[in-house]
């Protein structure tokens, strides 16, 4: 296979164009070219309004492979032409350790989703735990509470089917490095359920709340359909260990489920679950994260700003990062961009509130936002009880959620740029109009931020402001508080992905190994490798084995 980079063609080009363009470059018909397959597409807006897509494509000529490629290539030395070898993603041969009962999963984000299903179709009758609701219930419960603001602590923004990924953007970039082939096979397993197969190429693909719904809901009726279970409103209040071996967990308080493996992938927010595992042993940390605040801009500032033009067409609407070191030491970062998106209500405790930001598939609304974001680590946390400090990361952000909480009565606590840099409440809007999803009200958010993440915000504000030209205007909007940004623990585990505990696979986000959708559901399908490589699928048994 030939593979091509760099290979610029205009806007509102299409597919023989991009054929002709690799013909050229090649010095043969395009009549000989067997397969074109797109592996990267970007936007290339240096030169703006002169705007390009910048392709790199996987080119098979016929009658051309082996020696014939490489001197092929050799002959067209300097034009970013190479051979290259895509075996493809694949899951390692089972092992023959017996399994008396099937592995539990627990949790239905991203990592717990991804690893299920590999489980599943390999064989082990994977048993998915879910506290929360399936995404048709968590769905409505979720317009119920942005609408009047009555929480479900166990199915909400953060806890349900398809895990806290559902009502976001579904933003699928990444910058975990990934020689494994991972990557690649999460998006295609997305693309089999129902996602753009433009996913498969796109510099910054996203899929969108909506669509991800639907996503999640047909991989959990192949699981089922394989012969694992999903179980909803199935909350893990215990792990029985015993001599540092896990033997079985218990259900909403009531229920034994046996089992030799456990894959906690509980998400950054199951706060509670942290302290069983804490009381049971299994070796904790307090790690580094973010918090900061959400800020909405008018859409259109953000596309004249990285596009040179207010309506974008096919580009769609445009995204931004901005990345800034303050003074005092510290990274301010934008995180979690949703162009055409909301600012929602994120919140799973009573009493607490925290902010996230989604978008529709569409990415049709009048507003960009994005989290602006201070790096706080172990040193900026008070200080913790003895044999409590892997969750000191836990209570700073429960104190941060509580004085937003209060700040708001309950409701998204808002402020305008310019009256956060005055430290006093606003008093209206200006031009950019709010977008929320649940209900919002004044106050003055610097009484609910330690100081030094105030003034990082406002000298990243500054910076940013110099970036993007209007960045920095008086009538952007704050809202807060941002703090799930990622887990504040992390769960150690060996080189098998297994924790001291054995028996115990922690996975994705909520133990501290990964930082959004597809980073998470890479580290399920991880650990769906480990469990596969060592243990034998129920299967393979003969049927009279009295396997389950």
């Amino acid at each position: 296979m030939i593979r091509i980079n760099q290979i610029k063609l205009p806007l509102g080009h299409d597919r023989q164009d991009l054929l002709a363009k690799v013909s050229g470059i090649l010095g043969i018909p395009a009549g000989e070219i067997d397969s074109l397959d797109i592996i990267k597409q970007s936007v290339d807006a240096r030169k703006k309004p002169d705007i390009f897509y910048s392709y790199v494509v996987d080119v098979r000529v016929r009658g051309i492979t082996g020696k014939k490629e490489e001197k092929l290539v050799r002959k067209l030395r300097g034009r970013d032409v190479s051979v290259q070898d895509s075996p493809g993603y694949r899951l390692p041969e089972p092992g023959t350790q017996e399994l008396a009962r099937p592995p539990v999963v627990i949790g239905t984000g991203p990592a717990g989703l991804f690893c299920g299903l590999l489980l599943a179709r390999k064989g082990y009758r994977p048993i998915l735990l879910e506290r929360g609701e399936d995404v048709d219930a968590r769905t409505r419960r979720v317009a119920e509470f942005w609408e009047n603001g009555s929480l479900c602590p166990d199915s909400n923004v953060q806890f349900g089917e398809g895990g806290a990924g559902t009502f976001s953007d579904g933003k699928l970039n990444t910058l975990v490095k990934d020689p494994s082939g991972r990557n690649k096979e999460v998006l295609r397993i997305l693309v089999e359920f129902g996602a753009d197969p433009s996913i498969l190429y796109v510099n910054k693909p996203h899929i969108g709340t909506d669509v991800l719904s639907r996503i999640v809901k047909a991989m959990r009726e192949e699981i089922v359909g394989l012969g694992g279970q999903v179980r909803f409103l199935s909350r893990v209040t215990d792990f029985i260990v015993e001599q540092g071996r896990l033997m079985a967990v218990m259900v909403n308080g009531n229920e034994r489920i046996d089992t030799e493996v456990a894959v906690p992938a509980i998400g950054h927010s199951a706060r509670d679950t942290f302290e069983v595992l804490l009381e049971r042993g299994i070796p904790m940390e307090a790690k580094a994260f973010a918090v900061g605040l959400r800020v909405q801009h008018p859409q259109v500032l953000i596309n004249r700003s990285q596009y040179g033009m207010e309506e974008c067409g096919e580009l769609g609407p445009a995204s931004y990062k901005v990345t800034k070191q303050t003074t005092g030491g510290r990274g301010v970062y934008s995180f979690c961009m949703c162009p055409g998106g909301y600012v929602v209500n994120a919140s799973s405790e009573p009493g607490r509130l925290a902010v996230n930001g989604m978008s529709y598939h569409d990415r049709a609304g009048e507003n960009a936002n994005s989290a602006l974001i201070v790096t706080v680590t172990p040193e900026d946390f008070p200080a913790a009880e003895a044999g409590r400090e892997a969750l000191a990361g836990v209570e700073f952000q429960r104190k941060l959620e509580e004085d937003a909480f209060c700040l708001g009565a309950g409701r998204i606590p808002v402020q305008l740029y310019g009256d956060f840099k005055e430290n006093r409440i606003s008093s209206g809007f200006g031009e950019v109009k709010p977008a929320f999803k649940g209900q919002y009200c004044f106050a003055n958010l610097r009484e609910m931020l330690p100081e030094p993440i105030s003034r990082a915000l406002l000298e990243g504000m500054e910076g940013f402001g110099r970036m993007i030209k209007g960045f920095d205007r008086p009538d952007a909007i704050f809202a807060g508080i941002e703090s799930r940004t990622s887990s504040p623990v992390r769960i150690p585990r060996d080189s098998g992905l297994e924790s001291e505990v054995k028996g115990i696979f922690p996975c994705g986000e909520g133990a501290g190994y990964a930082g959004g959708i597809t980073s998470a559901a890479m580290d399920g399908i991880r650990t769906s490798e480990e469990i596969i490589r060592r243990y034998r699928p129920f299967t393979s048994r003969d049927s009279s084995d009295g396997a389950p």
